[in-house]
């Protein structure tokens, strides 16, 4: 095998392995939620691993800001809602805009006041 069509494997399967989709940030002690969606659900849980572990919630965004020192770290936990099929042929434009349609969707069915 030569070595471009080694990385190119490496590549194809790494880019299998990312999960993208919606999320909900929820502050357990409230029950307020901030409803989001990635490319890369697994960056949203390093960066909430990564706010808890610096007790800093500017990796989470500002909208946490306030109940993230009122309520602490562990008052957060992180759910997926939906996961978006990936396929070869989509663009990054392709994944952006289905996952803003997805994370539409949620927010429509959200409870008003219920979000961040």
């Amino acid at each position: 095998m030569s070595e471009k069509s080694r990385r190119k494997e490496l590549s194809s399967r790494q880019q299998s392995q990312i999960r993208a989709g919606v999320y909900r940030i929820v502050n357990t002690e409230t029950g307020k939620a901030l409803i989001g969606s990635t490319a890369n659900l697994a960056s949203i849980r390093n960066k909430l691993d990564f706010a808890r572990s610096t007790n800093s919630p500017s990796a989470l965004g500002w909208k946490l800001r306030d109940d993230f020192h009122h309520y602490g770290p562990d008052a957060f936990a992180l759910e997926i809602l939906d996961e978006l099929d990936l396929k070869p042929e989509m663009t990054p434009a392709d994944i952006k805009s289905e996952l803003a349609v997805m994370e539409a969707l949620y927010r429509d069915q959200a409870e008003p006041g219920t979000l961040y």
